[in-house]
């Protein structure tokens, strides 16, 4: 099912690091957050209560799964998970690390800045990302 006005619908939603038949996991283009990955749905669908419960135990544990590997690479101080669906009812998780030093902290992403911060670039994040959930997820 798919639905004409959803950008999750029309579009990979970021830079693609890996999917199945079930959803896709993607960096999200943001200037303040390294890492920042959303785990999409690959089809048209608003709530998690839609879903049969073997995909929801999948999606969540694949979601689980984004967590553990961003951990493991980036060391975050607090990883955010967030699903809202406000604005683009399309289930998808948002994955954030988060460091004690980024604009927000510790507040969530979307409130108003606490300080000024740069991103840090880390080199080659996004293979490294790629390998590690190919690695955890076959």
């Amino acid at each position: 099912m798919m639905n004409d006005d959803c950008v999750f619908c029309n579009s990979v939603g970021g830079e693609l690091l890996w999917q199945n038949d079930l959803c896709r996991i993607v960096m999200v283009e943001d200037a303040s957050y390294v890492g920042f990955c959303r785990v999409i749905l690959n089809k048209h669908v608003k709530e998690m209560t839609d879903l049969t419960e073997a995909e929801r135990v999948n999606i969540m544990h694949i979601t689980f799964t984004v967590e553990q590997v961003l951990r493991d690479v980036l060391q975050p101080t607090k990883i955010n998970l967030a699903s809202l669906g406000n604005k683009t009812p399309h289930i998808h998780w948002h994955v954030i690390p988060r460091f004690e030093n980024d604009a927000h902290f510790p507040e969530t992403i979307w409130s108003a800045e606490v300080r000024l911060s740069h991103k840090p670039t880390i080199d080659g994040l996004l293979d490294i990302l790629k390998a590690k959930f190919l690695g955890a997820l076959r």
